[in-house]
């Protein structure tokens, strides 16, 4: 049901702002706030072992459902998505002025993002999380691409769509190979195969190039210092909050698979250190430069 507003709401916000201008964003917000209280409503019976679950036949020639499922490692993630979603939303109430050109547009792509990355977090079709994955890429495109009329925006858009949408499609290459070793999209028939094997080696591999894309981790890292072009509630939910964290999570979520993947998990902490020492050193030298200006 929520999963549907968040697809149905974003398409009157841009008819809503035009009467009620940048205060749109007090609805947009209303979704996030809900969905955040019925993670917290269904949070004792799922610490109890009633992990909620729905499920609907979507392709059933191809085997895919629109699967929801909210497990502990998917409502910590429900309530950073929805919490933090919420609370930038309302930000914007402020952010933007009065009249400002693109309010209705961006309200509505912003709450259809966080619909993506609310998706995304709960299904248990791998399938779908892949198609939650490329629309948060696109979404991101649009948001960090506001100031159309800027072409350090524009730049910094495409760079970020191109870099994630890549990660993914090379992603869905591996999920391919995993639904066609498994005879299953269910994430979590999967994971109680516990799957082995070169194919599914193979699959782990190229979804951790996904993962990567996705979090700006080395050597995939330039995108993320350039999209800060983006308006700062962007930056403040995208890349510190949402599209980012969807890398971490699905690190977590695959983490059960195979010896592989925990063995790869030491990869990734070279990646990330790899990462650190960049920024550190970025950092360094840019303090240097300008302190040389202020000589």
């Amino acid at each position: 049901m929520l999963l549907a507003a968040f697809v149905l709401v974003p398409l009157i916000l841009p008819w809503l702002a035009r009467r009620i201008g940048a205060r749109v964003f007090y609805v947009a917000a209303v979704l996030p706030i809900a969905a955040f209280a019925q993670a917290i409503w269904a949070a004792p019976g799922m610490f109890a072992g009633d992990v909620p679950f729905e499920s609907y036949d979507w392709l059933p020639s191809l085997g895919v459902s629109i699967s929801m499922r909210m497990d502990v490692l998917a409502w910590v993630m429900t309530l950073i998505v929805t919490g933090v979603g919420a609370l930038v939303l309302l930000y914007c109430r402020w952010y933007f002025s009065e009249g400002e050109a693109g309010i209705g547009r961006f309200s509505a792509v912003l709450l259809a993002f966080s619909g993506a990355m609310y998706g995304l977090v709960l299904t248990d079709d791998i399938i779908m999380l892949v198609m939650f994955w490329e629309i948060t890429s696109v979404l991101s495109f649009l948001l960090i691409g506001h100031y159309s009329q800027r072409a350090s925006s524009r730049r910094a858009a495409l760079q970020a769509l191109l870099v994630t949408t890549l990660g993914g499609l090379v992603m869905l290459i591996g999920v391919v190979l995993m639904v066609a070793d498994t005879g299953t999209s269910s994430m979590t028939e999967i994971f109680a195969m516990a799957p082995t094997g070169v194919l599914i080696d193979a699959a782990l591999v190229l979804t951790l190039v996904g993962a990567l894309s996705k979090s700006a981790i080395f050597p995939f890292h330039f995108w993320l210092p350039s999209a800060m072009a983006a308006p700062t509630p962007v930056s403040a939910y995208l890349h510190a909050a949402a599209m980012v964290k969807a890398g971490i999570y699905l690190l977590a979520r695959f983490s059960p698979v195979d010896k592989l993947w925990r063995n790869m998990l030491l990869s990734v902490a070279g990646f990330g250190l790899a990462t650190l020492v960049f920024a550190l050193s970025s950092n360094f030298w840019l303090s240097c430069s300008l302190a040389s200006l202020t000589v």
